[in-house]
């Protein structure tokens, strides 16, 4: 049967996956040493979702992966019936993996009468029967209280940084936060590429109109400096080119920009490429379709670390050990 069984034959882990992104599913049971659950899914004439699995999970320490890419609904609704048939098909553990979250950046309300989507999702995994939830980068931390049950929240940070210190002169760097709101996370990163000075970019946002943002004015020392802009997600990528602008208006040497998630809606990639970014890299925590792909985009594949966090917790080991205990 597919899966890995324990040393005393106790305990079976079982890789899953919806159809949002098999390229990332395939790649991370290949670093399993695995093959994933065969699974049958589909729609019906009216949209509905169909799924089902190919072997039993009787028993079975489960992890059904799905990022939840666009159509963004209907994966996370995959990914709910998974959970459930899971649930019904008697496994022994569901651990839902959603390498990107979605809703993550509704986590709070902003005006009266909104939703706090991202709670709303939580209970929905929660209801349907998972028992831990693994992403990667959360848009906010508090996103993990949020879930009644262990989360796991891993970082890309590590192959990011590993990465973009060999692309930069780590004697010159400054690291830049899109907003004031990020700093803590710049300060990681300067640590990581060698201790160098921040910066953050001053906008403002209208809350009344997404994915609207004004980049100002940049605070910091980046005159002359190879500068590191990093943010958890880039989708129209109004922001980010906004800040390179503003950067390299400034006086900066050039502009590498950093992020977890390449959600790249429209138009993303166009903005991108004309901002004036020496690069753009992202990691495949979501599929990149060719055309959202330009000369100056890297992808790193973040699947080496989701199998190893799933390993970790197989084996009821430290999940925060993989962070040199600061996750």
């Amino acid at each position: 049967m597919t899966g890995i069984v324990s040393t005393d034959g106790e305990k079976r882990l079982v890789l899953l996956s919806g159809r949002a992104h098999t390229d990332l599913a395939n790649s991370v049971a290949t670093h399993l040493g695995i093959e994933l659950l065969p699974t049958t899914a589909y729609e019906f004439a009216n949209g509905e979702i169909y799924t089902r699995f190919g072997e039993s999970v009787r028993g079975a320490d489960t992890f059904v992966l799905q990022s939840h890419a666009s159509p963004i609904n209907t994966w996370i609704m995959e990914q709910l019936l998974m959970v459930d048939a899971l649930k019904r098909a008697s496994a022994k553990t569901i651990t839902v993996v959603a390498p990107f979250y979605g809703y993550a950046r509704q986590d709070k309300k902003h005006r009266g009468r909104e939703p706090i989507s991202a709670r709303l999702m939580a209970d929905l995994f929660k209801t349907a029967g998972a028992d831990r939830l693994m992403s990667v980068d959360l848009h906010a931390a508090q996103i993990q209280g949020f879930f009644d049950g262990p989360v796991d929240h891993l970082w890309a940070m590590p192959i990011l940084t590993d990465y973009v210190r060999s692309r930069v002169d780590t004697s010159n760097v400054t690291v830049v936060s899109p907003d004031a709101g990020r700093i803590r996370v710049a300060e990681q990163w300067a640590a990581k590429l060698g201790g160098g000075p921040l910066a953050f970019v001053h906008k403002t946002r209208d809350i009344r109109s997404p994915n609207k943002t004004v980049a100002n004015r940049v605070v910091g020392d980046v005159e002359g400096r190879s500068c590191v802009l990093v943010d958890d997600l880039i989708d129209t990528a109004g922001t980010i080119a906004g800040a390179v602008r503003v950067i390299l208006e400034a006086g900066a040497k050039d502009v590498i920009v950093a992020a977890t998630h390449g959600v790249l809606s429209d138009p993303a990639a166009e903005r991108l490429q004309g901002c004036g970014a020496r690069e753009v890299v992202i990691t495949d925590t979501l599929p990149i379709a060719d055309e959202r792909r330009f000369p100056k985009l890297t992808v790193l594949s973040i699947a080496p670390l989701i199998a190893r966090a799933i390993r970790e917790v197989f084996d009821d080991g430290s999940v925060t050990s993989l962070f040199d205990g600061q996750a």
